[in-house]
């Protein structure tokens, strides 16, 4: 990184001339601050790839300092150069986040090996970010297929979204595409390396729902001949998808509120609570706020799960998007033998009003 940017923070302006000097002979850019305050207002300006601070100084020291810079930039490497040098301040500095630790009788070949081991290391955590960052696309909306303002929105929103904690909504209709955008938030997400569980509210019957959901012990009822582990608790550091959640039965939505408060769970036939951390994605074709006025939903589980909102556009919505999604489905279910559409079926497509969306059109 010959072009990297590197701050240099010493009250003592012979000290801070010195290391600038160096530094700037070893090729790269140098900014200074003789404090504290300044090292931060230039940090915000000029963003550098690493920082050489003085342990002591008045006001801020160095570690304080650190801790500032380490709150925007968590990974920025920082160097602690001081006069006082010690086992004990080497060993608090690194303690505390410093990358490497030097005397202020240090020698350039020290200086220079210090400034390319920390910029080095910066080059592979940015290097590894970016990979991460890509993978985390590419696993996230490979899938969901759309360039209209409709869709952009949603995939901005997605990955604003994805970054919190916050449980999430998903509304659309039937067909729209609900759990794809809900693989994509996990995929996007702090937890996208913890499992992801999906659970169909719609297709089981509520005695058999309420042991997929939250497990149940041996002996539980006729035929539990060993302790299951619900969905739940599988989605535990993960992300819960509850697809269809409007028609999750009266009793469970009580017993699912209890869960998502609690942060714990107790299985069927069970007495012990079972700590469980997962973050929850809903998603309904119903109109929730009508189905809580008609004692449907429960209004305190409806704002428990909605948290953030994410609306998906009926396809007849998204102009321009059915081009590419049937290139997709024939890219993916044409095996080569099928390359294309002729004006008239792209046409034909393009003026139906598609009830079933996307589903439809696959």
């Amino acid at each position: 990184m010959a072009s990297a940017r590197i701050l240099i923070v010493d009250d003592e302006p012979d000290m801070l001339d010195n290391c600038t000097r160096i530094v700037t002979r070893l090729g790269y850019d140098c900014v200074t601050a003789e404090n504290g305050e300044v090292a931060l207002e230039e940090f915000e300006r000029q963003r550098p790839d690493l920082v050489l601070t003085d342990l002591k100084m008045p006001e801020m020291d160095g570690m304080a300092l650190m801790a500032r810079l380490h709150d925007a930039d968590p990974d920025l490497p920082v160097i602690m150069i001081t006069g006082f040098a010690s086992i004990e301040s080497a060993v608090a500095a690194v303690r505390e986040g410093a990358f490497d630790y030097l005397p202020k009788s240090f020698s350039v070949d020290q200086l220079r090996v210090a400034v390319e081991r920390a910029l080095r290391h910066r080059g592979l955590q940015m290097e590894n970010r970016n990979l991460r960052s890509q993978l985390q696309q590419t696993l996230g909306f490979e899938n969901v297929v759309g360039r209209s303002p409709a869709m952009a929105q949603v995939f901005e929103l997605v990955k604003k979204a994805a970054r919190s904690e916050a449980n999430i909504l998903v509304l659309g209709e039937s067909g729209t595409g609900k759990e794809l955008i809900a693989r994509a938030i996990h995929a996007n997400s702090p937890r996208a390396g913890g499992p992801f569980v999906p659970v169909d509210c719609a297709s089981l019957p509520e005695h058999l729902l309420e042991s997929e959901l939250f497990g149940h012990e041996k002996g539980a009822f006729t035929g539990a001949v060993r302790t299951k582990t619900g969905l739940v608790e599988a989605a535990h550091r993960g992300t819960l998808f509850l697809d269809e959640i409007g028609d999750l039965p009266a009793p469970l939505q009580v017993k699912l509120l209890r869960a998502l408060q609690e942060r714990q769970i107790r299985r069927v036939g069970g007495t012990g609570l079972v700590d469980v951390d997962v973050r929850v994605v809903s998603a309904t074709n119903r109109n929730l706020t009508e189905a809580i006025a008609k004692g449907q939903f429960r209004e305190e589980l409806y704002y428990r799960i909605n948290v953030i909102a994410i609306r998906l556009p009926a396809l007849r919505e998204r102009a321009g998007d059915i081009p590419l999604l049937a290139q997709a489905f024939l890219k993916r279910y044409g095996h080569g033998r099928v390359r294309g559409l002729d004006e008239a079926a792209a046409d034909a497509l393009e003026h139906y009003r598609w009830p079933g969306n996307v589903r439809e059109l696959q």
